[in-house]
């Protein structure tokens, strides 16, 4: 199998579209991306930006000049206040950007083979003993499990195109310059660390780099369905914090922190820190993927040490 010669990335700039392009351009692919600011438009041989406006319906179709394939992972953040325009900009970022990207294809007639898009595990109830599998049905009754359902449903568009599609039900996404891993060590760094809750919640991690990779894996053997992107051991919040601790060799001493407390802090969104999903990594790794961060600790030490 080998991979397109160019691809189209959609929230390229992102923290996991940032390292997707670096997998990318390791391996010699050319990279398009979309950005919504003119001053981000770069135009060096493999990495050639154009402009979109998702919001007034406006791409550059000629993004998709010589790409055969599409990354999708494009997205408001889920990591700030949900306040109810907020939340309509969650939903609307991931359903009304793949319509714009899909009718552009349509109108223009391109031709695009393969289509990768993020998607995540949020779609997946809560629960402390469920151990879920994309074959999964069930569908979380949170706002995210909300927000995934109609995102899948709306990247679902790319089929009819005549593309084969894949979705990567990401999980909880650890890096060293941004997302939850930051906020998770700032407290213990200081001193102050502490478990959510009672710490029982399953916390289905994955390193940054084998995600992008998974990504990368996906795109060259044309794989097809929806695919869990997480590291095969979850862990619960409680050992993940300890052992965050540990590598930082920092003591733990505060008592759990209580849900009603993150929740006067956070608002509505404190469930992503309560939320607990046990999610199988199998189905990646029947297709012969091999995880370079399988475990925690060794994640930790690469991102914190």
């Amino acid at each position: 199998m080998e991979y397109p010669k160019t691809v189209l990335i959609t929230g390229a700039t992102g923290l996991i579209g940032q390292e997707i392009v670096k997998q990318c351009h390791a391996e010699g692919l050319a990279v398009h991306y979309l950005t919504t600011s003119k001053s981000k438009l770069s135009a060096e041989a493999n990495y050639k930006g154009f402009y979109w406006n998702p919001s007034t319906q406006e791409i550059d179709h000629t993004c998709f000049e010589g790409v055969s394939a599409i990354i999708n992972m494009v997205g408001a953040s889920i990591s700030k206040r949900w306040t109810s325009a907020y939340k309509k900009e969650i939903l609307e970022s991931r359903t009304k950007t793949a319509q714009l990207l899909q009718d552009t294809i349509k109108a223009n007639n391109y031709k695009i083979d393969h289509v990768v898009s993020a998607s995540a595990i949020g779609i997946y109830p809560s629960s402390q003993t469920n151990f879920y599998d994309e074959s999964n049905s069930e569908v979380s009754n949170s706002f995210l499990g909300e927000v995934v359902e109609q995102w899948e449903q709306a990247v679902d568009g790319f089929k009819d195109l005549g593309s084969k599609l894949a979705k990567i039900r990401i999980g909880l996404v650890l890096a060293k310059d941004g997302g939850a891993l930051p906020e998770i060590v700032k407290p213990i760094k200081m001193g102050a660390g502490a478990a959510f809750g009672d710490g029982q919640q399953w916390q289905s991690w994955i390193h940054v780099k084998d995600l992008a990779s998974i990504f990368m894996y996906v795109l060259k053997h044309q794989l097809e369905g929806i695919y869990n992107g997480v590291a095969p051991n979850a862990v619960s919040n409680k050992e993940l914090t300890k052992m965050a601790a540990n590598v930082l060799q920092k003591p733990l001493i505060l008592p759990n922190i209580p849900k009603f407390a993150m929740k006067l802090v956070l608002g509505e969104m404190h469930i992503l820190l309560y939320e607990s999903q046990r999610v199988s990594s199998q189905k990646i790794e029947q297709k012969g993927f091999h995880f370079n961060f399988a475990n925690l600790r060794p994640a930790l030490e690469d991102l914190l040490l």
